[in-house]
C-alpha cells in the first residue's frame, strides 16, 4: 500500500495542527493559572478555544460532503 503525496500532507497537517494546538494549551493554561481573572473569564476562554478547532473539523467534514 503506497501513499500519495496529498495523502501524506493531509495527514502532516492534522498532526501538525494538533502538536501546534496542544502547545497552545498548555500556554494558555500557564497563562490562567498565573492570571487573577474571574471564573467565568476562564470558561469563555476555554470555549473559545475548544469552539475554534471544532468548526475547523465541521468545515472539513461539510467540504468532503460537497464534493
Amino acid at each position: 500500500m503506497s501513499m500519495s503525496i496529498e495523502q501524506f500532507e493531509t495527514i502532516g497537517l492534522w498532526l501538525g495542527l494538533g502538536g501546534l494546538y496542544f502547545f497552545i494549551v498548555l500556554a494558555i493554561r500557564d497563562v490562567l493559572k498565573k492570571s487573577e481573572a474571574p471564573r467565568i473569564g476562564h470558561i469563555f476562554v476555554w470555549l473559545v478555544l475548544f469552539l475554534s478547532p471544532l468548526v475547523f473539523i465541521v468545515k472539513s467534514i461539510v467540504q468532503y460532503f460537497f464534493e
